[in-house]
């Protein structure tokens, strides 16, 4: 009897302790704000970095965005019964299930208008149509896959980036030819976007350097370069410095249907459409603090002082023409060099995936060199860029480019690059290696013409973000 009053006793108390927690488990439901439909805790990412999760929310580490609210993926359903719906439609007597279905559609889809806002507040600084990730130097394109970092504001629908990089170390190159130096080489820009209604905006953008005080006059140490000068003297087995003012432009857009967008380029200095992206804006070299030695052969026109393009967007295909200064920025690194507009380039670009980005560009650059003011170039480059987003903070990002000059003086010259970054959290791989004919006219160490080949690979780790 004792043992089954026992039993009674403690089934009477398992009961009470189930019925409890089931009540709490309700109460907890519908009480706290933080957990979602089905008890799901609410998690929050940032349009820009969906890698970025929280359980709380607050702004992106890495871009200083708004997180929002992440949705689940929905399992589909299977098909219901004639009764199970009909939520729209309840009968007078379920009025107030009704309601609270309305009201839940209607947040549902306040949220969605808040979501496409921000997503839509994305785009690029130079075309309305575009995604902010495509958006290079210049008006080149990415895939639209690539990473962005840097610091985000938002001031009513205009939005300002920030973003940069510094490099500081101590180089050692151990030949007859080499240097060595403690040097940091770095650069910081802003875009700026103000739309005008849904379909026009104008941006701007600003890119400075400190290198003409970090790097000096001569620039630093960087085996088999080649390219602009020093005291009247062409500069060779060292990286020339950038100027003070690396690109100070405005666009304007117009976006005609979902299809059809055009721009309009200006600057002063700024990027004509010639060749891939530069090489700082690359992903795939975004840890190498060092230029590539074919930079004369496919994007040393990054610095230009006076551009005007004009370009023609369908879908994922863009055609762009431009007329720029020929001359390479002079050795004041401080000043603003006087615009010639005597030359031209046209390019053509196409983003077949979300992970891929070609290009194809033509140009003409008259009087590159200040020491060699009788020589033209012709300029053919190609390049492909593939960018893969392996998973959350790892990205592995490749390019290959290639560039011929056909010099007045010397006829043509080929150039070669591949290049690849792996990043995973803060630590980063990355792998280039290069192909250039170069010349005797270029460096007195070379033979009248031949192969010049280099090879780096480094580990990178970011000390902070």
């Amino acid at each position: 009897m004792k043992k089954r009053i026992l039993y009674l006793s403690c089934a009477m108390a398992l009961g009470m302790t189930t019925s409890r927690a089931q009540a709490h488990e309700h109460a907890s439901s519908q009480s706290s704000g933080a957990v979602g439909e089905y008890g799901k805790i609410q998690q929050y990412t940032c349009p820009m970095h969906p890698e970025v999760i929280t359980d709380h929310p607050g702004n992106c580490p890495k871009c200083g965005m708004e997180l929002v609210p992440k949705k689940e993926k929905t399992k589909t359903k299977p098909k219901s019964h004639a009764g199970e719906s009909h939520d729209m439609h309840e009968p007078h007597g379920n009025e107030s299930t009704a309601h609270e279905s309305h009201q839940m559609q209607a947040m549902q889809g306040h949220e969605s208008q808040d979501m496409s806002h921000m997503q839509m507040s994305m785009q690029s600084s130079v075309n309305i149509a575009e995604p902010m990730s495509r958006e290079a130097s210049g008006t080149s394109w990415l895939p639209d896959s690539s990473p962005m970092y840097g610091k985000m504001f938002m001031f009513g629908d205009d939005m300002l980036m920030l973003h940069g990089a510094i490099f500081p170390r101590y180089t050692n190159v151990s030949t007859r030819r080499g240097d060595d130096r403690i040097d940091a080489p770095n650069w910081i820009m802003g875009m700026y976007s103000h739309p005008i209604g849904d379909n026009r905006q104008i941006g701007a953008r600003l890119m400075m350097s400190l290198d003409p005080l970090t790097e000096g006059g001569r620039g630093y140490p960087l085996l088999f370069q080649t390219g602009e000068s020093w005291q009247d003297q062409p500069l060779h087995d060292r990286q020339h410095p950038h100027d003070l003012f690396d690109e100070l432009s405005l666009s304007l857009s117009q976006k005609f249907d979902h299809d059809f967008s055009a721009y309009l380029y200006f600057g002063y200095p700024g990027e004509p459409a010639l060749g891939p992206p530069t090489f700082m804006h690359r992903p795939s070299a975004m840890d190498d603090p060092d230029a590539p030695i074919g930079h004369h052969w496919q994007d040393s026109t990054h610095i230009t002082f006076g551009v005007a393009t004009a370009g023609l967007v369908w879908r994922n295909i863009k055609i762009e023409g431009s007329i720029f200064t020929g001359r390479e920025p002079d050795e004041n690194r401080y000043d603003f060099d006087r615009p010639r507009f005597d030359s031209y380039s046209g390019r053509i670009s196409w983003n077949p995936t979300k992970n891929l980005a070609l290009q194809t560009s033509f140009g003409y650059i008259k009087s590159p060199e200040a020491l060699d003011p009788k020589t033209n170039i012709h300029r053919t480059t190609a390049s492909a860029i593939y960018n893969l987003p392996v998973g959350p903070d790892i990205n592995w990002s490749n390019s290959f480019v290639w560039g011929q000059n056909n010099a007045t003086s010397e006829g043509k010259t080929q150039s070669f690059l591949v290049e690849s970054n792996y990043q995973r959290g803060r630590n980063t791989v990355y792998f280039r290696w290069e192909l250039v004919e170069k010349s005797r006219r270029m460096n007195p160490a070379f033979s009248p013409l031949g192969d010049t080949a280099s090879v780096t690979c480094a580990t990178y780790h970011t000390a902070t973000e």
